[in-house]
Formats: structure tokens, C-alpha cells, sequence
């Protein structure tokens, strides 16, 4: 679990283990976790009944937890939170150690929403998407890749109340300067409660613009540190900070028995969003009294039923979690992300997977409340107290109970101590339950990655099915090119051998992108630099292969163009992933702006030779549309039918002008009998006709203003974007 928690959190660790030896009193002995957490986990000398797995397994969550705990992160966020509490702007922000912390107070969003919770219910947590007109360029990278599947369920979408709360923050001049005044610097943005809420918007709105805009250089260490804080996104808002590789940027701390962070995963027409906001409010009445906000607490006899209720559905999110069966959609919208602290009076606790986060959520909260936490005001309120006793916990030295049951494994040790952390009993009815849940999320955790380390031994296997293809293209460079000559079919016994190669590559490319949709593979395996560039090499040497099956038998004829109706899945999410990746490629959708995009980008680096493969994997795709079009001209007699095609014509002649001026095609473009070479040598001729040289003309005119039109539209363009860095 440890190397899932990024740098943010990983900077903490280090500082603890300084923070933990200057807190040690002379002559006490100071447990050395920055040893077990070298090795993996627990020291356990009992391995002889162990099985080879959970030999080499090992649970650290809770040695992270005191780490964590160890250092000074937790007590100057918390301070910092309370400041902003007492503070009338609601928003604080201070240098401690080399490190900003912003603090925001969730009371403003309290007393703006206290009316509203108490008549509308929990429309005030109503999910809202990011992809409207004010939001989509805050969040651009976590929207930018949304599938084009129109399910609300896979959109991104956060809670209403936080996001409008930031929205009025993030339009006020004090916010601006904030962020002018932390760029650059090591971040960290805190916030209880709703506060909380607010705190990761504005860590995520900081990372976007951080990760978008070339202003802010390289991206700062960021870090997000809530305490009791509510849900805020659902679970497509989790799979894109995974993607993005923020998940350990966000440091989630939860009491044992704190209801706030788990309230959201009711249904939202079974919340109570009153406790919410009264709990919010009731924890600085200095500054609630005079507003008349309801701050009503939660009566004896309704916490069994709160406690009921929540205990019930969180508990059925568990069990979906468990069985994995995106399907079966229970509960609120609502699912975690980040890292998650579990806090109790026996230690802490780090989860960094979202569904172990899940899963012990429940365990934790199903379990008996401590004496003096009965009250749910009391288990919100308790985090002082928990940061400020939670290191002395590190001078105990931690022994396994005498309740527990032997540990047959340095594995089944550490899970013991981790279960001791969180506060669960080892003879609690839920500890059985948090354990097989711990050990499942481990091996969970670990698939994805031991999935993609597999699938690098898989692709240097099929390497050489690539190696064959790339000399089939080499024996006919000189003459057609390996286009023409797949084609045509021409040398049928290194035809077959090159088709067969053709359909394994796809194969194993198909295979890779259902092990993606499957989940089965890391989040940011798209983002990797190692498949991105594999999987444009295979694109560009393959699927102009593809392209010649698709016309050999004669497809385009029966079912439409190979860009509409032809081209495979893969080449389309390919293509994004390139996009994705800040490398020029030719966009999905209209022909006319892709050319344009891939003209420009070749006009910007020019090649000394030609390249090995076309830059453009569709290249041939649309030379076969320009030799249609070309025949279709030639027999043409209506004058705006030819004066429309003509047009098309000659923006690809541009285009292609372009690619061969700027070295962008490979040689067997140029090859004497390649398609490409025929349909110059066919335009070229059509171009000599009268009635073709009378049309010209006039396009050559309008061409002229058209380009002026388009200079014009870019230097706006260009305009806006820098207005909006700025």
C-alpha cells in the first residue's frame, strides 16, 4: 500500500520519523516504525505455517497511520482549519516550515445552505457535473477525457453545496491573489467539514490549471487535508483523479465514529442534510449565534436511528464494492477518492484504495463507540483531540493483544495491528469482516499492476510479429510501397505471412483495451509513456494495413468510407490517447479541421529525411477518398456539385503538400506506382480541363480570403488563450 501513496503524502513520511525522535523523551524507547515500514510491515518470526504469498505480502497501512500521525502535518493543518473558522473571510492562509497552508472554513457554506437543507432535504448535495460553461475549463483535465456515452453515472459531477460555495469563493479577489501568491511553493489546503469539501475543489482546481498552463511551469507538491469531511464527487470524479495521478494528493482524516463522512452514502432523498449543516455550525457558535441558523442537535432518541441508517448503507456499498458489480449501483452517488486516515483512540489507519476506504468505513463506524463519543456532535468535533494524542501513542511500544488470534504470518500480523489502529476489536463481529476485507483489497491493489508488468512480458513476445511487418514494408518501398502491394496482394506467400502478423498485433491490442475496460489495469495505463508510444508505433505501422483489407474487399462500396465505418476502436482511443499525451495527431470527427491541425503541426518541425511511418495512420484512407472524388469530379456536370468537390480537392492537395514538403510521409508514399503517386498524376489532369481551370480560379480568389478570414481567427484565438493564462 505504501508505494500507491504519492509524494504529498510521502513527504509527510519522512518528516515523521524526525518529528517522532525530537517528541522522545531521553531514556524511553521509541518503536521503530521507519524500520518496518523499510520492510514492508511488521517484524513476526512465526512463518512456518505461512504460505508463500503472505510470506511475501505485507500490510503497512498502519505503520503509514503513525507515521502520518508522527509528524507535524496534521496539527498545522488542524490549526489552520480552525483559523479560517474564526475568521470572518472564511479563507486563511499562512507559511509554517517552507509550506503554505490554506485554510477554508465550511460555517459560510453552513449558514448560506441552513435554510435551504432544512425545507428542500438533501437537494442541497444534489450532484452537479463539471462539464457546464463555468466549470469545464476550471477542471478541464477531468473532464477533457469523459467517454462520449451520455450515462449521467459517467460523467463527473460533485456535490452542489461545495461546488457552489467554491464557485463564490473562486470569483473573489482574495482567492486570485492567494493563488498568485502560492505559485510555485509547496501547498497545503485544509478544511473541516464542509470545509473540507471546499479545501479539495480548490486542490483540484489548482492542480488542473497547474497541469494545463505552461505559466505555472512544473507542477507544484500539493497536498489536500480534510477532517470530517463529506463525499464530494461520484465515482467517475475517482477514476479520473486516478488517472490523473492525483490520488495521493488527498489525506481524508475520519474518526471512528464520525457520521459526516459517511452520511452521503445514503440515498439523497434519505439524508438528513440538517445534521450536516447543524453539526457544521454548532462547532464555532461564536460566530453562529447572531446569523439564527438552525443548529439543532440530534436527539437521543434519533441517533440509533442515524446510526441505523447510515451503518445500513454504507454497509451495502461495502458489499457492492466487494462484489465488484458496477451494475448494481446502491446507495448515494457518491463514492470516496484519496487517501483515507480511519482515526481512532488507539492509532490511525491510511487506506489509499477506494474500496478497502469503503469497506473499513463501515467496519470502523459498525463498531462500539468509545466512552465520551456516543453523541455524534462529540465524534465530529473530536479532532483536536485526536491529533494532539495520537503521537504520544507512538512512545507505546505495540504488542499484538492476547484476544488475537496467533499470527501465522508476518501478513496476518500486521493486519491484526492495522485492525487494533481502527479502533476494531479482535473480537468484534466486524473484525472477521474488516480482515478478509484487507487482505482482498491487498491482492486487489497489487493485480492491476502485477496485470501490467505481465502484459510488457506479452508485448516484447508479439515484438517480433511488428519486426516482420516493418520488412514487408522494406521490400516494397522502391516500388509501390507495402500499402499498394497488401493491397493488391502481390507476393502472395509474404502477403499471407504479413496479414497473419496483421491479425495477431490487433489481437493482443484488442485484448489490452478490454483488460482496460475491465478495470483490470492501472488507471493511468494510458498515460504511461511506455504503451502510449507502443501503441502509436503499432498504429502507424499497422493500420494502413487495415486500411488496404478494408478497400481489397471492396468495403467501401458496401458499407460507407473507412473513416466513418470502417476504422476499429482501438485506432480511435489510440488517437486520444496521443492527443492526451500533448502530441500532434489527426483528431477523430471532421476531415477538414484533422488535415488542417496535422498540416500545422508539420509545418512546425521539419524532418532532414522522411520519417519510417506516416504520420498520419489514416493517410491512406483519405487518398483513396481523393482518387473517388477525383473520378467523381471527371464526370461531373452540375457546376456547384464540381466547384464543392474541386474545393475538397484542393485542401488536400494542400494538406498533402504539406506532410511531403515537411518530411512527415515515408518513402513509399513517393514510391513510382504507389495510390498516392496515381492520384497527383489524376489531378493533375483534371486540373487541365476548361472547366476545371474556370472554377479554380474563382476558389484560388476565395482562397485568399479565406486564409486571410483564417489568420484573423487564429490571432483572436491566440488572443483569448493568452487573456485567460494570464
Amino acid at each position: 500500500m505504501v508505494p500507491a501513496v504519492q509524494a504529498p503524502i510521502a513527504a509527510a513520511v519522512t518528516t515523521a520519523s524526525q518529528a517522532t525522535r525530537e517528541r522522545a523523551p531521553p531514556g524511553r524507547r521509541v518503536t521503530s516504525h521507519v524500520t518496518c515500514a523499510r520492510n514492508g510491515g511488521v517484524a513476526c518470526r512465526n512463518n512456518k505455517h505461512s504460505t508463500p504469498c503472505e510470506y511475501v505480502m505485507f500490510e503497512t497501512s498502519h505503520v503509514l497511520g503513525a507515521l502520518l500521525a508522527s509528524s507535524p502535518l496534521l496539527a498545522r493543518a488542524w490549526d489552520r482549519c480552525a483559523a479560517a473558522n474564526a475568521a470572518a473571510s472564511g479563507l486563511v492562509h499562512g507559511e509554517d516550515g517552507g509550506t503554505v497552508y490554506v485554510g477554508f472554513s465550511g460555517a459560510q457554506a453552513a449558514l448560506s445552505a441552513a435554510g435551504a437543507a432544512v425545507a428542500g432535504g438533501g437537494d442541497v448535495f444534489a450532484p452537479v457535473g463539471l462539464g457546464g460553461d463555468a466549470t469545464r475549463r476550471m477542471f478541464a483535465p477531468l473532464v477533457a477525457a469523459e467517454p462520449d456515452a451520455a450515462a449521467v453515472r459517467d460523467q463527473v459531477a460533485v456535490q452542489a453545496l461545495a461546488l457552489q460555495c467554491f464557485l463564490k469563493l473562486c470569483g473573489s479577489p482574495d482567492f486570485q491573489i492567494l493563488l498568485d501568491q502560492i505559485r510555485g511553493k509547496a501547498v497545503v489546503f485544509t478544511g473541516h467539514s464542509l470545509g473540507g469539501a471546499i479545501a479539495a475543489l480548490a486542490a483540484l482546481h489548482y492542480l488542473c490549471i497547474s497541469s494545463s498552463s505552461s505559466t505555472f511551469g512544473p507542477a507544484p507538491p500539493v497536498l489536500c487535508v480534510t477532517f470530517g469531511s463529506p463525499l464530494l464527487g461520484n465515482e467517475a470524479l475517482s477514476r479520473a483523479i486516478l488517472r490523473e495521478r492525483w490520488g495521493g494528493n488527498f489525506c481524508h482524516v475520519v474518526s471512528q465514529h464520525d457520521v459526516v463522512p459517511r452520511l452521503l452514502f445514503c440515498p439523497l432523498d434519505a439524508v438528513p442534510a440538517h445534521i450536516i449543516v447543524g453539526m457544521q455550525l454548532q462547532q464555532w457558535p461564536a460566530r453562529t449565534h447572531h446569523a439564527g441558523a438552525v443548529t439543532a442537535r440530534v436527539a437521543d432518541t434519533d441517533r440509533h436511528a442515524l446510526r441505523q441508517l447510515i451503518q445500513t448503507h454504507v454497509g451495502a456499498v461495502a458489499m457492492e464494492q466487494k462484489l465488484a458489480d458496477p451494475a448494481a449501483l446502491s446507495g448515494g452517488p457518491y463514492r470516496p477518492f484519496g487517501t483515507y486516515v480511519m482515526c481512532s483512540r488507539d492509532g490511525a489507519v491510511c487506506v489509499d484504495n477506494p474500496t478497502a476506504a469503503v469497506q473499513m468505513l463501515y467496519a470502523t463506524f459498525a463498531s462500539r463507540c468509545s466512552p465520551g463519543l456516543e453523541s455524534p456532535e462529540a465524534a465530529h468535533s473530536c479532532y483536536g483531540d485526536l491529533v494532539l494524542k495520537m503521537p504520544q501513542l507512538l512512545l507505546v511500544k505495540r504488542r499484538l493483544r492476547a484476544a488475537d488470534a496467533p499470527a501465522t504470518s508476518n501478513y496476518d500480523a500486521g493486519v491484526s495491528l492495522a485492525l487494533e489502529a481502527s479502533g476494531i476489536h479482535a473480537m468484534a463481529t466486524e473484525a472477521s469482516t474488516a480482515r478478509q476485507w484487507l487482505k482482498t483489497s491487498k491482492r486487489a491493489g497489487r493485480r492491476p499492476s502485477l496485470n501490467c508488468a505481465q502484459l510488457a512480458t506479452k508485448l516484447g513476445r508479439i515484438t517480433p510479429c511488428r519486426a516482420q511487418i516493418e520488412w514487408y514494408k522494406a521490400l516494397f518501398d522502391g516500388e509501390l510501397g507495402y500499402y499498394d502491394a497488401f493491397k493488391q496482394q502481390r507476393s502472395p506467400k509474404k502477403f499471407s505471412k504479413a496479414n497473419m502478423y496483421r491479425i495477431k498485433l490487433g489481437q493482443f491490442w484488442d485484448g489490452v483495451l478490454a483488460m482496460l475496460d475491465a478495470g483490470q489495469l492501472p488507471h493511468d495505463f494510458h498515460r504511461r509513456a511506455k504503451w502510449v508510444n507502443a501503441a502509436r508505433f503499432y498504429q502507424l505501422l499497422v493500420e494502413p494495413l487495415d486500411i488496404a483489407d478494408y478497400h481489397r474487399h471492396n468495403l467501401h462500396r458496401t458499407r460507407g468510407r473507412y473513416m466513418t465505418h470502417g476504422r476499429e476502436r482501438r485506432y480511435e482511443l489510440f488517437d486520444r490517447w496521443w492527443q492526451e499525451k500533448g502530441c500532434a495527431g489527426v483528431r477523430r470527427g471532421d476531415v477538414a479541421s484533422s488535415m488542417s491541425s496535422s498540416a500545422a503541426s508539420a509545418s512546425r518541425r521539419r524532418r532532414s529525411k522522411y520519417a519510417g511511418l506516416t504520420q498520419d495512420p489514416c493517410f491512406w484512407a483519405r487518398v483513396e477518398d481523393a482518387r473517388e472524388q477525383t473520378e467523381s469530379a471527371r464526370s461531373e456536370r452540375d457546376a456547384a456539385e464540381l466547384a464543392m468537390k474541386l474545393e475538397e480537392l484542393q485542401e488536400f492537395e494542400h494538406y498533402t503538400g504539406e506532410l511531403v514538403a515537411s518530411r512527415e510521409v515515408s518513402v513509399d508514399v513517393l514510391a513510382p506506382q504507389s495510390s498516392y503517386t496515381l492520384w497527383v498524376e489524376e489531378w493533375n489532369q483534371l486540373k487541365l480541363r476548361d472547366e476545371v481551370r474556370a472554377v479554380n480560379s474563382r476558389l484560388n480568389s476565395n482562397g485568399l480570403n479565406k486564409t486571410k478570414h483564417r489568420a484573423q481567427a487564429s490571432r483572436k484565438q491566440q488572443s483569448a488563450g493568452s487573456i485567460f493564462e494570464s
